[in-house]
């Protein structure tokens, strides 16, 4: 967020500057619209999410949806080849994300834009969306590797000029979410606090972010994940193929490996207000490419 000073713009998020990671109140609200106004989610719905930070639901995919994006991904993967927008586990050569797919799938473009998923956002941000990045993240059996802890948001500020956190991710799982194959941990309540990270970033480092299990910039510090993780804990999110997570883009998450025999891949969805559509990085010297933050 950008406030103005008799002198100068303030960030009142700002990051990768401290020589020792901070944890900050976040000065906007979670829910930005009135909680009684009409939409997919109830008025104890709302609330919940405004508490823990996220909302699950069942059934929200069917099992032709699930097929037409399982098929998409492989149909992506070979046209694109070596595209960048292709991210591959260093280990095993095996696809870890696949960026941009709603604008390389109709088909998946058309699930996005479903009212039981752009209309949930809609509801929350109160305001017109956009998608800010769409991907799928795959984890094969055996070979899935971890994502570390972090706030997308404190990454979206800092690298692609997202002003404040009027954004959500909508997490669709593809294939069972199970406690032990990989699936997301979240620490409820996390999303109402704002922690810094350290270190300048550096210039053409996406790429690398995007591959390393736990990346040299963009991380919190462990002495400050642990005191959240004390104070709320840590909820495991599972739930069967077709269900979906809404989480707030401030929400400090991360997932394990996968090592057992059973895959874990869901479609990824981030919708930002429209209001908030982003500028210039805040601690970076240039923009991410466009298929990781669509302008």
């Amino acid at each position: 967020m950008i406030t103005q000073t008799a002198t100068k713009p303030v960030d009142v998020y700002r990051t990768r500057l401290a020589k020792r990671g901070q944890i900050e109140p976040r000065p906007h609200p979670t829910v930005w619209g009135d909680t009684s106004v009409r939409g997919p989610l109830s008025a104890d719905q709302l609330a919940a999410y405004a508490e823990r930070g996220f909302h699950t639901a069942t059934n929200v995919l069917s099992d032709n949806d699930i097929r037409t994006c399982m098929s998409e991904v492989d149909v992506i993967t070979d046209r694109l080849g070596n595209d960048e927008r292709v991210v591959r586990e260093s280990s095993s050569g095996d696809v870890r994300s696949l960026f941009a797919v709603h604008h390389l799938s109709d088909a998946i473009a058309e699930i996005c834009a479903r009212p039981e998923i752009v209309g949930v956002a809609e509801q929350i941000l109160d305001d017109e969306v956009y998608v800010h990045q769409s991907r799928m993240n795959l984890k094969p059996g055996f070979a899935g590797g971890p994502f570390y802890w972090h706030s997308d948001f404190e990454t979206w500020h800092a690298e692609d000029g997202m002003p404040k956190p009027r954004a959500l991710s909508v997490s669709l799982a593809l294939t069972p979410n199970y406690e032990y194959n990989g699936a997301l941990m979240i620490i409820p309540g996390s999303h109402k606090k704002f922690l810094t990270c350290v270190g300048q970033t550096p210039g053409d480092y996406h790429r690398e972010s995007l591959t390393s299990y736990r990346p040299p910039f963009g991380t919190p510090e462990e002495d400050d994940v642990t005191a959240l993780a004390e104070e709320h804990g840590i909820d495991m999110i599972t739930g069967p193929a077709g269900s979906a997570l809404y989480f707030d883009s401030n929400c400090m998450h991360a997932s394990s490996g996968n090592i057992t025999p059973f895959p874990r891949s869901n479609l990824f969805v981030v919708f930002n207000a429209k209001s908030n559509a982003i500028g210039e990085p805040f601690a970076a010297a240039k923009p991410r490419p466009d298929y990781l933050a669509h302008r």
